[in-house]
């Protein structure tokens, strides 16, 4: 499996190269297109919003009449306009400005906008030249101190264009929604292959062009390009929107160098600012991007959004399914990092919120996916750092952690799983929640029989629910209840597939584990 990682001089050298790049979004040398002429619209790729607070919201557009090329069609800076309002028409403009899209960050746009009222919608929208966006829809979150009667969110994960269409989208958008949040798997890297629902263009991506060019594609559907704009987005990545399976600064194949490996990690982690709605906090900093942060939505929850891929240690045992034992029970694997863990233990305990929403990637639950014969357990999902989960789940316990929900995305099908604190005791008591959303078209159309899940969620008693569908997963919060409705599709593998609510199930506040609704 994977061997070759980076050792400290060689990676010192790498960034001594990476240090000579100029601060790409705050400086720009030459002339700045204040008039600019298009040959067409130049908001071809919609327009998105992010990372809500109080006050404040991330607008975000990119600037191209030819997205798929890959590389800038425009040479110069573009000066870019930008207006919010509190009415689709735009009569009452309550804050408007000006931001620079220039070459060097692809003509993307990310203006945090502050100074708005708290808990209500906005509109937004850009100019450029003579040519506008479409309207956009955003939404401020509550006032920190204030509980509010009611929040809701859909959130899922693992898009795979190639796969089939985004079907949930069109269905998401009919929902009444505070907020979406993806959990990871926005692009997929891998090369275009025939006789598949849709192809991507090109070979495997490993440049900042390639990159673009795959997230051009995949923005450029429709249904997906909607749903930015009529929601605020919390976004985090997996491991696809670089390289399968990587962790940290290991790439899943032998024989990569250490620049050529940096190197493409540098050009993905751009690419994935470039087009998300994100912070200046979260700008890439070489083949570095701080992406852990949190949201709070009153009193009623507080959202911690997790990186669980670069901060990690090898996955154990040579990845796969195995036993839990040697590296998946070493006290120096880590998952997130000595740094994101002490972030979010130091989070949780300041947490006056009623719901405390960990938005991350793989599996939480203890699952054994072995047979009678032999117990094996995912070494990429956090059973494989053992002495991580272990310690996550006892701080829940320890320090009486109100109502942790974990959501996750990742391994393509619907789950719901009681967090217990040891799964190997009998009576052990239930810590929290998780609930694992399936993929919105990963894997094709789903809901067929995967034999070695229908055995787990037969014989890890934790499991309250599976499904293999695909769809998304759109959760209600009260200060009382918590409800998540697992919403399906029955096929990707053409447009227009019917919704249907598949399950429901209810977490009580104080009660942690799921039961049906």
């Amino acid at each position: 499996m994977k061997t070759y990682g980076i050792d400290r001089r060689s990676f010192i050298q790498y960034m001594a190269g990476v240090s000579a790049i100029p601060t790409l979004a705050l400086q720009t040398d030459g002339y700045v297109e204040s008039s600019p002429t298009f040959s067409s619209n130049p908001f071809t790729l919609g327009v998105a919003s992010g990372d809500p607070e109080p006050d404040g919201v991330v607008i975000w557009t990119r600037l191209s009449e030819s997205p798929l090329i890959g590389e800038s069609t425009l040479p110069s800076p573009v000066s870019v306009s930008w207006e919010v309002a509190h009415d689709r028409k735009f009569r009452k403009i309550v804050k408007k400005g000006t931001a620079l899209a220039v070459p060097q960050l692809g003509h993307s746009v990310h203006v945090e906008v502050d100074g708005l009222a708290p808990n209500r919608w906005y509109f937004y929208r850009f100019h450029a030249g003579n040519e506008s966006s479409p309207v956009g829809r955003t939404r401020t979150t509550p006032e920190y101190h204030v509980m509010p009667d009611r929040m809701r969110f859909a959130f899922t994960s693992c898009q795979h264009y190639e796969s089939g269409y985004f079907n949930g989208y069109p269905h998401m958008q009919q929902e009444d929604l505070d907020l979406v949040i993806h959990l990871g798997d926005y692009i997929y890297e891998y090369a275009g292959i025939d006789n598949r629902v849709r192809k991507h263009l090109g070979n495997e991506i490993t440049t900042l062009a390639n990159y673009r060019q795959r997230y051009s594609q995949y923005r450029l559907d429709q249904s997906l390009q909607d749903a930015h704009r009529l929601f605020p987005w919390l976004v985090t990545w997996d491991d696809h929107e670089f390289d399968n399976n990587y962790a940290n600064l290991v790439s899943e194949e032998d024989g990569i160098s250490p620049e050529a490996f940096l190197a493409r990690r540098m050009n993905a982690y751009q690419a994935y600012y470039e087009f998300m709605p994100l912070r200046r906090s979260a700008f890439p900093q070489g083949p570095h991007m701080k992406l852990y942060r949190s949201v709070r939505y009153g009193r009623l929850a507080d959202f911690f959004v997790l990186d669980t891929r670069q901060y990690r240690t090898d996955q154990p045992n040579g990845d796969g399914q195995k036993p839990k034992i040697g590296k998946a029970i070493d006290p120096n694997g880590k998952l997130l990092g000595d740094e994101q863990e002490h972030w979010l233990m130091s989070g949780l305990t300041r947490s006056k919120a009623t719901w405390n929403i960990l938005a991350q990637q793989i599996m939480m639950a203890d699952l054994n996916r072995g047979d009678e014969n032999e117990a094996r357990y995912s070494m990429d999902q956090w059973p494989g750092y053992e002495i991580s989960r272990k310690r996550l789940l006892q701080f829940f316990h320890d320090r009486q952690i109100p109502n942790p929900v974990v959501l996750t995305g990742d391994i393509h099908v619907n789950w719901v799983n009681d967090l217990l604190l040891d799964s190997t005791a009998d009576n052990s008591p239930v810590v929290g929640t998780e609930f694992v959303g399936s993929s919105m078209s990963s894997s094709g159309n789903g809901g067929n029989f995967i034999a070695e899940y229908e055995r787990a969620a037969q014989q890890n008693d934790f499991v309250k629910w599976y499904n293999s569908n695909r769809g998304y997963v759109s959760c209600d919060l009260t200060p009382n209840n918590w409800t998540s409705h697992f919403r399906v599709t029955p096929f990707v593998d053409k447009p227009d597939a019917p919704l249907i609510k598949k399950a429901s199930f209810v977490v009580e506040a104080g009660r942690p584990g799921a039961n049906p609704a």
